[in-house]
């Protein structure tokens, strides 16, 4: 007799377990943690399978700290092109399930995690659903192409790539696939800053007037960096690091840290000031607060239509002998379609500010100040929301006015999409169209004079080939797209 059953796949239980289900264990606005006897030992169809790709700082001491939160989620698996790293992937896995499991009773961590030096090998594992790429900056949108045409749900460190033409590739895909992709603009989540969502939403609601103008304050970052050859450390696949970026002679400062501890691998590597690898703070900072700046503004999908401004560049001295080539101090200004002015630079306090025709609001992380480096705790008091008016803050949103998208914590959201196929709340082409926004600033830095943008066409106007050619950069065949 002909058996007529489908066969179901591990991904399409995983949905339709979901829906059955009482409720999600990823509920958008509330962070549930489920006990993972709720699941027990032999229901391992209810967990996410999930796979770090990237063991260094952000990676140990955010992502997976954060997914292991959840007990619907597990990391199963360690990637990185440092083998030293890799290696000590599953003990940093392990050491953040179990600080979750003693704060909430989640999963234990208690299973055997994979270690891959090569993620086109880690992708090709049909028991990962899910992973997340935690990677300098030159290699999101190449790696993040790769993940979603192997069939894996993304979550993508920010900015979403090192150009606007991969910006674009990469988003394309995700559309094309169906994959889930949720871009680390965390800043949109409740936890642990629920300020920006609330001003964007009073912004959006009228609650200042017409929206006139955003402005953005971002650090610069400071020259320096030793430009010394040295030799590739034996557990460095340094070719690999280098990834679609041209080869080019290895020096500690230009890439991380080459300490094997995870102390170690704490301190800012030299990677975010190299512009071969990124575009520095313009992009570091500025993928959350000009995202933030856009989510207020109603601008998510679209982007500046004129650019310009000027910054400082180490290399602009020509007695400069440091390695690090990314902007320093620096301000630049754009027009939106809508309207408003936006104004980004170093000389404003780190945060966002609405100002319209009735009022001001102002958004910002809160307790941190930021430094040459990263943001570093600060108690002077620093208000994470403030207003023109305390009438504004204390405004309520009516049933039939604008709410925006509310998400509890980036990761949660993510993993909950995974299950329900909703939507994240920072889906790839907002992040795109926050990076090319970012890019385009740093873009009017570099030709030194105002450049037009065509947001629909995502090309310059007055056949601009300077900054044409800056849309794109020639990538190594041996690993591109």
């Amino acid at each position: 007799m002909k058996n007529n059953k489908k066969k179901v796949s591990r991904r399409d239980f995983l949905t339709s377990s979901t829906k059955v289900a009482a409720g999600s264990l990823f509920l958008k606005g509330f962070p549930t943690i489920v006990p993972s006897s709720v699941f027990g030992k032999t229901a391992p169809s209810n967990i996410i399978n999930v796979a770090s790709i990237g063991c260094g700082r952000i990676s140990t001491s955010h992502d997976m700290t954060c997914i292991a939160q959840y007990a619907g989620a597990r990391i199963v698996a360690v990637c990185d092109v440092d083998k030293n790293r890799a290696d000590a992937g599953p003990a940093a896995v392990k050491s953040n399930y179990l600080r979750a499991q003693s704060m909430n009773g989640g999963l234990k961590g208690d299973w055997d995690i994979k270690v891959y030096y090569d993620y086109k090998e880690l992708l090709q594992n049909k028991d990962i659903d899910a992973v997340h790429i935690s990677l300098p900056d030159h290699q999101h949108a190449i790696v993040g192409v790769h993940a979603v045409n192997a069939g894996k749900d993304v979550y993508l460190q920010k900015p979403a790539s090192l150009t606007i033409e991969e910006g674009r590739i990469l988003s394309n895909a995700v559309k094309r696939t169906g994959r889930i992709l949720q871009m680390g603009s965390q800043q949109r989540s409740a936890d642990p800053w629920p300020q920006f969502k609330k001003a964007c939403e009073l912004v959006r609601n009228g609650r200042i007037g017409q929206l006139v103008t955003v402005e953005v304050g971002l650090p610069g970052d400071p020259g320096g960096g030793d430009k010394k050859i040295m030799p590739v450390p034996a557990n460095l696949n340094y070719d690999a690091w280098l990834g679609a970026t041209p080869e080019v002679y290895y020096t500690e400062d230009r890439v991380h840290n080459n300490d094997a501890s995870n102390a170690g691998i704490a301190s800012r590597p030299g990677w975010l000031r190299m512009e071969q690898f990124g575009a520095g703070m313009i992009t570091g900072w500025g993928a959350h607060h000009i995202d933030a700046a856009h989510w207020g503004m109603g601008m998510e999908y679209s982007g500046p239509i004129e650019v310009w401004g000027k910054a400082n560049f180490p290399t602009d001295d020509p007695n400069y002998t440091g390695l690090w080539n990314v902007h320093g101090i620096f301000r630049t200004e754009a027009m939106y379609e809508n309207g408003v002015h936006m104004i980004v630079s170093n000389e404003l306090p780190n945060g966002v500010k609405f100002i319209g025709t009735e009022g001001w609001i102002w958004a910002t992380r809160g307790n941190y100040r930021v430094t040459d480096s990263d943001p570093i705790a600060d108690k002077s008091g620093v208000k994470p929301i403030d207003a023109s008016n305390p009438k504004i803050l204390g405004s309520k949103i009516g049933a039939n006015e604008i709410h925006l998208y509310e998400s509890s914590e980036q990761h949660a959201n993510w993993l909950d999409c995974i299950k329900t196929r909703q939507e994240p709340i920072a889906p790839i082409e907002v992040g795109h169209r926050s990076c090319s926004a970012c890019l385009l600033h740093q873009i009017a830095m570099k030709v030194k004079r105002k450049i037009y943008w065509d947001p629909k066409t995502e090309t310059f106007k007055n056949n601009d080939k300077e900054a044409t050619a800056m849309l794109s950069r020639p990538r190594r065949k041996k690993y591109d797209f």
